[in-house]
């Protein structure tokens, strides 16, 4: 009997899933007015007395402010996709005035580019021994 497939959030609380616009959940602190991600962070900003922190989505689009390509398989316990084949992780510029690291997706390691406008999206990060896929957010161009 064939069972089938599921999909997981790989991280719980990190992102709206499912959902037809997903979005990444940061926090605001009440005592300096600052946007974080994750949502709980205790060193948000050295000093701060960590005032009550409100759960915000975060904005679906940003700029990709740098980029670095990973050009090696990820090392265990993650498992990688035969045959590997390097992929881009980008930091993204939100108009919150963070920054939040992510994988690129849509686009080839030889045309990413700085300044580029990306949305979020939600996608299969790699399949568990099980055939069930792990998924977690990502950036494409938009």
């Amino acid at each position: 009997m064939k069972t089938e497939k599921k999909q997981y959030a790989e991280a719980e609380g990190l992102f709206t899933w499912p959902a037809d616009e997903p979005h990444l959940i940061g926090g605001l602190c009440k005592g300096c007015n600052t946007y974080f991600f994750p949502k709980f962070s205790e060193f948000h900003k050295p000093g701060c007395p960590l005032e009550p922190v409100e759960e915000v989505l975060l904005s679906r689009r940003g700029k990709l402010a740098t980029y670095t390509i990973q050009c090696f398989p990820v090392p265990s316990p993650f498992p990688n996709p035969e045959p590997f084949v390097p992929f881009a992780i980008g930091i993204v510029a939100l108009p919150e005035g963070i920054e939040v690291i992510g994988q690129l997706t849509g686009v080839s390691v030889e045309d990413v580019k700085t300044g580029i406008d990306v949305e979020l999206v939600v996608e299969k990060l790699y399949e568990d021994k099980e055939g069930n896929e792990a998924m977690t957010w990502k950036f494409r161009p938009v």
